[in-house]
């Protein structure tokens, strides 16, 4: 959400400002601005909407400026406008800011700025936050020992409750920055003769690959040959410079349409990056470096618990059902915005695991702090080094997929569906699986990415069902056991990327409400395995298509579907039942994903969404 980007250095700011905020779009905005500083004076633009309308106001001013920012926004105060675009400069002219995050006690700090006789032209929060900048900054004096530029800020946000990434400018401090967060990710990028501060690597990567990941709490003093942290209690930080993995060329579309669309078909290259290095040598189980804790400690654990948001939650079901399967260990999954204010009864010998693509979600940040908090010790699951997540958690797995750009998670979720039998495979060979069947599961895993691979080959056949598909407005997803997640995120990924209104449920729950739903009007999609499930999944299925229902039916090969039972027919491989959620996964991102095509929706940035949820 929102995305930050600042520079300070020998080149000309705008274009690499304008870059990275090109770079960030992903995370989801509704305006964009820019700023340098130059001539002795602010030089601001921003507009509602794309950065690409930004690129055009700004084409139409000099920007020339050495130092400067600029900023995506994700509306939260006030509506989406050219005044509540970012940059802010306080009312006296002499600070300007940008800001992710959301100052709760702004209200009260504005009626006494308004005492002080500054003034406001915006709706937001973060105009309240720079003029009380601007406040101290005016009353803060010169001092030997620091710059007045960063105690003005430290006094600042000092009376600041909330969260906040914060980049700062002062104009009668020409060359430099100062960054600050709270809950809110900044990275700083350490260049030659340069500095940079964004709030996600992929806006500076194409600059420089040194980074300092900034905590909580911590100020950042950048110019273009050197860069201090200090934290709110003025103590001195020593900096830890490391090194981004990745290069620009891994967040380009190299042909593909959307990002959406490469993403999907990176899956199989994506699933082998995953499990490379992580089976034991005898191929019976499986191996993580980084969880530190002991397979003792790890045997001893009574309980489970997983908290996580959006498409992370669903893969977090699905390992639920895996390990509580495989490794006969109880299990408990919770939304990690309802976990942080819950008084949950808690085991003792509880482990808990967090699982987040970007490692920034505010809501599971929270949630595995609050665990913490109680005593426990928190394993995180995430795909971006380096992440406040990361970082903060006991131990961990990275998923180690490369960066996801578009909105709608795929081969980040279907990597986490991976690691997820993966954990599960680890704690039953601990426990009662036997030698064999480990080694059955192994090999089961790494056959995950040529199923993937087979299924990706029905790609134009699925684009045929999605473009006699999109007219609808109503689909429901329906799957029994470790395909009942999936059928949630199936109806998730159609409606964050097309607009229409999709629901899962298991599919025996369909007659305890649901069912009222069906018509011609309201396509189902049926996950159909072999097994146990097989002749209930049907019996669901009857009951639908008596009433008028149009089916979509995702089978394995096995499954012998009754004659004229399902309107469309996409065959997946026969496969182990902890790979399967993962082959079943694909044609549901498919769909979904030509659906939206056909429909002519913005794939990449879908409405209101965004990449990473930095805000509650």
């Amino acid at each position: 959400m929102c995305g930050i980007v600042g520079y300070v250095g020998k080149l000309k700011a705008a274009p690499l400002i304008l870059e990275g905020l090109k770079r960030l779009e992903y995370r989801g905005y509704d305006s964009a601005g820019v700023m340098v500083c130059q001539d002795g004076k602010f030089v601001l633009v921003k507009k509602a909407g794309r950065v690409a309308n930004l690129e055009k106001e700004a084409a139409k001013v000099r920007l020339t400026g050495h130092f400067g920012m600029g900023h995506t926004r994700w509306a939260t105060h006030g509506g989406v406008t050219d005044a509540n675009a970012h940059p802010h400069i306080s009312s006296d002219g002499q600070i300007a800011l940008i800001h992710n995050g959301v100052i709760e006690n702004y209200i009260s700090m504005k009626k006494f700025l308004l005492t002080k006789g500054y003034q406001f032209v915006s709706e937001t929060d973060t105009e309240v936050l720079g003029n009380l900048l601007a406040y101290h900054y005016a009353k803060e004096p010169a001092n030997a020992e620091e710059s007045r530029f960063v105690s003005a800020v430290r006094k600042t946000l000092l009376h600041v409750e909330g969260t906040y990434g914060i980049v700062v400018m002062a104009l009668d401090a020409p060359g430099e920055l100062v960054t600050a967060r709270k809950g809110s990710p900044l990275i700083l990028g350490i260049g030659d003769g340069e500095s940079l501060v964004a709030s996600d690597v992929s806006a500076i990567v194409s600059r420089t690959q040194s980074v300092v990941y900034l905590n909580d709490g911590e100020i950042a003093h950048l110019t273009p040959s050197s860069f201090s942290i200090t934290t709110l209690a003025a103590g001195e930080v020593s900096p830890v410079i490391d090194k981004v993995t990745w290069s620009i060329t891994d967040a380009e579309l190299n042909g593909y349409t959307h990002f959406m669309e490469k993403e999907i078909f990176e899956q199989p290259a994506a699933l082998e990056n995953a499990m490379r290095g992580r089976f034991s040598e005898d191929g019976s189980t499986a191996n993580f470096g980084g969880l530190n804790i002991t397979p003792a400690e790890f045997r001893n654990m009574d309980r489970f618990m997983f908290c996580a948001c959006g498409t992370a939650l669903h893969a977090c079901m699905v390992t639920e059902h895996l390990i509580e399967r495989f490794a006969r260990v109880p299990v408990e999954c919770d939304y990690a915005s309802e976990f942080r204010y819950r008084n949950m009864p808690l085991f003792s010998n509880t482990l808990f695991f967090v699982m987040s693509q970007s490692g920034e979600t505010i809501d599971t940040l929270a949630a595995m702090r609050e665990a913490k908090r109680k005593g426990y010790k928190v394993l995180a699951i995430n795909n971006v080094v380096g992440s406040t997540i990361a970082r903060e958690a006991d131990g961990g797995i990275y998923q180690h997929v490369g960066p996801e750009v578009g909105v709608a998670s795929t081969k980040a979720f279907t990597s986490q569906l991976l690691i997820g039998g993966l954990l599960s495979l680890y704690i039953a060979r601990m426990r009662d699986m036997s030698f064999s069947d480990g080694v059955q599961f192994v090999q089961a895993l790494k056959g995950a990415p040529d199923h993937v691979r087979t299924v990706l080959m029905q790609a134009e056949h699925i684009k045929g069902i999605a473009k006699r598909y999109a007219k609808y407005r109503d689909m429901l997803f329906l799957g029994r056991l470790s395909l009942f997640p999936i059928a949630l995120e199936g109806a998730l990924k159609l409606k964050e990327i097309s607009y229409i209104h999709a629901e899962g449920y298991p599919a025996a729950e369909m007659k305890h409400g649901p069912i009222a739903l069906i018509s011609e009007e309201c396509p189902a999609v049926f996950f159909v395995s072999s097994g146990e499930m097989f002749h209930k999944v049907i019996n669901s299925m009857q009951e639908i298509k008596a009433r008028g229902g149009r089916i979509i039916a995702i089978a394995t090969e096995s499954c012998q579907l009754p004659d004229g039972l399902a309107d469309e027919v996409i065959i997946i491989p026969e496969c182990h039942e902890a790979v399967l959620p993962i082959v079943a996964t694909i044609p549901v991102q498919l769909l979904s994903y030509y659906i939206a095509v056909e429909l002519k929706r913005d794939v990449d940035k879908p409405r209101n969404l965004a990449k990473s949820v930095t805000v509650e």
